[in-house]
């Protein structure tokens, strides 16, 4: 196989039995994937020696998989063990980026739906910095998230990514680093990229899950770690003047982890303590260390 390396970062790839380095050409143009989009994918974090809940991240790609009419070719096992045997293909100094991914190479039923027997999996692995921490300005976008009857929102695909980058283009235009997203009925749902929180009075909201948007892995870390800490979390309808009359925001998602929001148009916010605490409380937990720890 011909290989094209020209990758941006040190990257590996596992496919078809075998470790390549770059950018392997996988996809042609006849693929159902490239042609109309069956792409699942999901992406994990190496830092530090350890993958914080890798094994979740392994078992929702094959769940997204299925969710699109696919079918996985892996064990979450399978998947979580390449990683660490990727893992160890790095020089260990630069955070890793670890996206399991499945794809139709076929379709059937008129060519439109993919054909879960023609499943491919690739685990491609990534030197990427952890940016944890790095302050953010939002504006509302104004473009929404679909639907579950709408979309495939239920799966991690890159189908919904596109919606996502008009997002970041818009508001990258205005001068913003991200969009807070509304669904459908107005209401906030994330932003274009990560998972939002915010504090009033003490309490910490966060979007309540109505499937417009993937809960993430992390949220669900963070929730449960606030909470077992003390801190009083509330799942809630939240609308933009909520945000915008908060005490503090800030966003939660696997790629940064914890990153707080200093700007929503014209409303500006300190870099709270919440958003400190809950980044503290992830490190400890991540590295097993006292007071994160379950």
């Amino acid at each position: 196989m011909t290989v094209n390396t020209a990758a941006p970062t040190t990257t590996w790839t596992h496919v078809d039995g075998e470790w390549l380095s770059g950018n392997p050409p996988l996809i042609g143009p006849t693929s159902h994937a490239m042609w109309l989009g069956s792409t699942v994918f999901d992406g994990a974090r190496w830092f530090d020696g350890i993958a914080p809940d890798l094994d979740l991240h392994c078992q929702r790609v094959n769940r997204s998989a299925l969710a699109l009419g696919l079918k996985p070719v892996k064990t979450a096992e399978e998947i979580e063990a390449l990683a660490w045997e990727g893992v160890k293909k790095f020089d260990g100094r630069t955070a890793i980026y670890i996206k399991p991914m499945y794809w139709a190479e076929h379709g059937r039923f008129g060519v439109v739906a993919p054909d879960p027997e023609s499943t491919r999996f690739a685990l491609c692995l990534f030197e990427a910095p952890m940016n944890t921490a790095r302050p953010s300005r939002l504006t509302v976008s104004p473009f929404r998230r679909p639907t579950p009857d709408t979309a495939m929102t239920m799966a991690k695909t890159g189908s919904l990514y596109p919606n996502s980058g008009r997002m970041l283009v818009e508001a990258t235009s205005r001068g913003f680093d991200n969009a807070l997203a509304r669904d459908i009925n107005g209401n906030v749902a994330e932003t274009a990229t990560s998972n939002i929180f915010m504090v009033k009075d003490g309490v910490v909201f966060t979007p309540a899950i109505n499937f417009t948007f993937l809960a993430g892995i992390t949220r669900a870390r963070i929730l449960g770690l606030l909470r077992q800490a003390g801190f009083e979390v509330r799942e809630a309808t939240l609308t933009v003047e909520d945000f915008l009359t908060a005490d503090e925001v800030f966003m939660t998602g696997n790629y940064s982890k914890v990153a707080p929001v200093v700007q929503l148009d014209e409303r500006s916010y300190p870099e709270g303590p919440v958003a400190k605490k809950a980044l503290d409380l992830y490190m400890d937990w991540a590295h097993g260390r006292a007071g994160g720890e379950e």
